[in-house]
């Protein structure tokens, strides 16, 4: 079960997951095998964590692994995931990454 900001919980959806980090690839040059290597990974993860997971934790899971592959990738899921309200935050993100070389 995946347990949503508001509290309510609802079935893992596999589907959700891979749609949004497609979305996040859009147009990069990562192909669907190694989405689908994410996709599995954060799965596996979030099942060995028990039987609820909160949306924050799997949306961590998936910036790491984006974050490993693509920066642009990782900012998109980011800005979505964490809600970036203007530019000074992707700014800033965009400075951690920077930080990381």
């Amino acid at each position: 079960m995946v347990v949503k900001k508001d509290g309510r919980r609802e079935k893992f959806q596999r589907e959700k997951l891979m749609n949004g980090i497609v979305k996040a690839c859009e147009k990069r040059p990562i192909s669907m095998e190694k989405i689908e290597e994410m996709v599995n990974a954060v799965e596996a993860r979030a099942q060995k964590i028990g039987s609820e997971i909160s949306t924050n934790s799997i949306g961590e899971m998936v910036m790491k692994e984006l974050r490993k592959i693509d920066q642009v990738a990782y900012v998109r899921f980011a800005s979505v995931y964490r809600d970036f309200r203007d530019i000074d935050q992707f700014i800033e993100e965009i400075g951690k990454l920077k930080g990381e070389k």
